[in-house]
């Protein structure tokens, strides 16, 4: 009888483990509690977190005339260019635009159509809600729903001067952004 606590005690240690290791899982907790976002880039109810990514990148924008306004000037936004990384750093697609495109390794991609924005930290781009068009291709983007842009860094127009000697320039802006991929549940 004085082995069995000793065998006992790695078997208890193993389910313990074991339980453990299944709460983190496959599927990790989301990062973002919608509660605590904007109500206007929450994602409605009846959806789950697919998938979370990190956004690398750069946003170009370039000097032109104001459409409406004669002799006016200011950037204009042209289009990204990102890599998508999971949490761990390794790189599991890319971002791209016009049209605003994520794109995973397996070859599946999708478009959207943005539903609306909420004001982020100063110097940031905005956070942002995506309605997912159907995916193209089969993998990890099929059945994306919506994609929530949060925790932006950078990425706002140059503060550099936009007038009519500097028409035509392009400038390049780094910014980072978090991508979260819903599907309905």
């Amino acid at each position: 009888m004085p082995t069995t606590p000793r065998l006992l005690f790695p078997a208890l240690a193993m389910v313990a483990l074991s339980a453990c290791s299944s709460m983190g899982g496959s599927a990790p907790m989301p990062m973002y509690n919608q509660a605590m976002l904007p109500a206007p880039v929450q994602v409605p109810a009846g959806h789950k977190v697919a998938m979370e990514t990190v956004g690398v990148g750069e946003i170009t924008y370039e000097c032109r005339a104001k459409a409406a306004q004669a002799g006016a000037f200011e950037w204009v936004f042209v289009g990204p260019k990102a890599v998508l990384n999971a949490r761990d750093g390794k790189a599991v697609g890319s971002y791209f635009g016009p049209p605003a495109t994520w794109q995973s390794m397996d070859g599946s991609a999708i478009t959207g159509a943005q539903l609306a924005v909420a004001p982020a930290a100063a110097g940031s781009i905005p956070l942002q809600l995506v309605k997912a068009n159907p995916a193209t291709g089969a993998g990890s983007m099929t059945g994306v729903s919506y994609i929530q842009r949060v925790a932006t860094q950078g990425g706002v127009a140059p503060a550099k001067a936009c007038d009519a000697g500097a028409a035509g320039q392009k400038e390049i802006v780094r910014y980072q952004a978090d991508y979260i991929f819903w599907k309905a549940a």
